[in-house]
């Protein structure tokens, strides 16, 4: 089985580690289920300790980074889980369903095997982080792969929608992740932690701009009041289904 991760997830386990209040977001929100199904579980990031967790994920190099403590990963896509049904008190999703061929069939899947409670992380394609300003292919990226949040109950039912706001030293190097340190998106290696800066190619010509703004100042006058903040609502969300 190939899978995009295989080329383009190099650098993850290094740039993309939990960050540890996102975590205690997503631990919550499991509540007390005991048995765990971890979907398009890449390396590992955010599964909880002390539960009985399975990990689900095509991309065999994905899969090789995992700790040798992680969990067990079986390689697999989301939208042909090798499970009976209601096998799991719970089941998550962590940045992952854009990657989704069918979105759908993916969850209808985890809804399938889980006898409680679905718990995603994931992003509201409405949204407009700064970044986009500069490169507005990544707001229409961001359009394309992301469901729109009013998906999430027409495939699953009822839903709770909770934004995640993103700590301005967040340790993991998601896309949206630098929003109070701009020059780190200058930097190759750091680009190479996020998928969409694969899937758009060449963004040289909004990073020059950016790199001209900080240089002049333009950027720190434009964004101030981000400076002062200490975490930001990049459009990331909690979406929990019951």
């Amino acid at each position: 089985m190939s899978a995009k991760y295989d080329s383009i997830g190099i650098n993850y386990a290094e740039l993309r580690k939990p960050d540890p209040r996102i975590a205690r977001i997503i631990e919550s929100a499991l509540g007390s289920a005991q048995t765990v199904l971890n979907v398009g579980a890449g390396t590992g990031s955010y599964e909880p300790a002390g539960r009985s967790l399975i990990a689900v994920e095509p991309s065999r190099e994905m899969i090789r980074k995992r700790s040798p403590a992680a969990a067990e990963a079986i390689q697999a896509s989301a939208e042909d889980l090798p499970f009976d049904d209601k096998s799991f008190d719970a089941a998550m999703a962590i940045l992952t369903i854009h990657h989704w061929p069918d979105k759908e069939a993916g969850l209808r899947e985890m809804r399938r095997v889980t006898r409680g409670r679905i718990v995603l992380l994931t992003f509201d394609p409405s949204h407009r982080p700064w970044l986009t300003d500069y490169l507005p292919e990544l707001a229409a990226l961001d359009e394309a792969q992301m469901p729109a949040m009013s998906d999430y109950e027409r495939w699953l039912g009822a839903v709770q929608v909770t934004p995640v706001p993103v700590p301005h030293d967040c340790s993991d190097g998601f896309l949206y992740a630098y929003w109070r340190r701009p020059a780190a998106y200058l930097d190759p290696h750091i680009r190479s932690g996020s998928s969409s800066f694969w899937a758009i190619g060449n963004a040289e010509a909004g990073l020059e701009k950016l790199r001209r703004d900080l240089e002049t100042g333009a950027w720190e006058r434009r964004y101030a009041e981000l400076l002062a903040r200490d975490e930001y609502d990049a459009g990331y969300r909690l979406v929990v289904a019951d």
